[in-house]
């Protein structure tokens, strides 16, 4: 299902890397990212290859906000769902992207610094 041999992310969904799973089901996964910037860290990503936000399809709207609703139950699951978490996406180089398999970073169970807006 998630289809690029060079990729990263796409060999974790196949499970020939390991991962610290915390959520999985028929079309996203979720696991515990290796160096963690706040006290929970779990990366969510499609088990379908899509490269970047800007390569979302309009028939992977759905499969985007099935990675959100994912993310909103471990963050309830966790227990900082109510103090509060931060969902980021960065995309392409200028954006902070590393891995070009769409990732969505759920960030909590600690203060984190303020973003402006």
């Amino acid at each position: 299902m998630s289809g690029q041999t060079d990729c990263l992310f796409c060999k974790i969904v196949e499970g020939a890397i390991p991962s610290n799973k915390v959520y999985e089901d028929e079309r996203i996964l979720g696991f515990r990212d290796i160096q963690p910037q706040a006290k929970e860290h779990i990366l969510f990503i499609p088990k379908k290859h899509i490269p970047t936000m800007n390569d979302v399809s309009a028939e992977d709207w759905p499969l985007i906000a099935d990675l959100l609703k994912a993310a909103q139950q471990t963050a309830r699951e966790l227990g900082i769902a109510e103090s509060g978490f931060r969902l980021v996406n960065n995309c392409n180089k200028e954006g902070g992207q590393v891995i070009y398999h769409l990732h969505v970073h759920l960030l909590g169970g600690e203060p984190l610094g303020k973003i402006n807006g």
